[in-house]
């Protein structure tokens, strides 16, 4: 048993200012190279609430490959289904301002064809015993449809998460098979073509409420940064979850430890509110160090009554 995680694998290249950042001009400062991807960072959150996610994925056939394979398995995750492909991975180049904010960015996206054979061979030993499904809502239809169709064949929840919300937007005939779609507020705002920036909480939730129901989403969380969070569903219900204030050095993959605790939670017999807790509290352990991914914490501490297994 354990919770099935679909996803890209990338190489973040992330560089730090000094001083304030300038947009235009040269900027001292560090660069540093770590692995991302939403998939690989929320399997490795995932695996580091003591948990044993399974992985299914491609990586490089090099020695960067293997070094992605071999930190996830020491982390513990099933890498089983992580095959080893020319162009296997992506490549995220990112610059961030002073306060820990991304300045601007830009992606490579890998070749991920082979993930569909993948899926079409072994789709059956991967889901018939899985918890739930975590998946990347925009890789490619081939990949999201294999993975519904074994999702609806064994009736397996479904949380989709977002790398690339201008695919995602497409596919919302997709997201109304979910059980529940985890985004930022500058996503949702693209996903439901408004304008979200300005509205306080409650606001956001009395509009999401109205655009998830004519939308016939099941259920959409919303992440605020320092503002917390806001949910609705489909039947009318609602709810706000306060941020933890931490102090900011890196935001890069906040949110895929924000949709890893939520995925879990609700897993795991949470309650919305309850999930949305504990993806704050992964989520304010990542932004507090340059790593994409959140500490380790035991079950118990998340309120989760989950024994470890070894």
């Amino acid at each position: 048993m354990a919770i099935v995680v679909i996803g890209a694998v990338f190489v973040d290249v992330k560089g730090f200012p000094e001083d304030n950042y300038i947009p235009t001009g040269r900027n001292a400062g560090r660069v540093e190279i770590v692995h991302g991807g939403v998939g690989r960072n929320v399997a490795e959150d995932i695996a580091n609430v003591e948990l044993r996610p399974r992985f299914v994925s491609l990586v490089d056939d090099d020695d960067q490959g293997e070094t992605v394979l071999k930190k996830l398995r020491n982390h513990k995750v099933d890498t089983r289904y992580v095959q080893q492909v020319p162009d296997g991975m992506g490549m995220w180049l990112a610059v961030f301002d002073n306060t820990g904010d991304l300045a601007g960015s830009i992606s490579k996206r890998p070749d991920l064809s082979s993930m569909a054979r993948l899926l079409e061979e072994k789709g059956d030993e991967i889901f018939a015993d899985a918890d739930s499904i975590v998946i990347e809502i925009d890789l490619d239809k081939e990949i999201i449809k294999q993975v519904f169709k074994f999702a609806k064949k064994y009736n397996k929840k479904v949380y989709a998460v977002v790398a690339n919300m201008g695919i995602a937007s497409q596919r919302r005939d997709f997201l109304q098979s979910t059980d529940c779609f985890v985004c930022n507020v500058l996503e949702a705002g693209i996903l439901f073509v408004s304008d979200f920036s300005k509205l306080s909480p409650q606001e956001l939730c009395r509009e999401l409420r109205e655009k998830v129901k004519s939308a016939k989403i099941p259920a959409v969380v919303v992440t605020l940064g320092g503002r917390g969070s806001v949910y609705a569903d489909m039947h009318g219900n609602w709810g706000i979850c306060p941020a933890e204030s931490v102090q900011v050095r890196d935001t890069t993959g906040a949110g895929d430890a924000f949709c890893a605790g939520v995925a879990i939670g609700l897993t795991y017999g949470k309650t919305m509110e309850e999930a949305m807790e504990i993806g704050t509290k992964l989520a304010a352990s990542v932004i507090t160090v340059s790593e994409n991914v959140c500490p380790r914490f035991l079950p118990k501490e998340l309120g989760l009554d989950i024994e470890v297994e070894d």
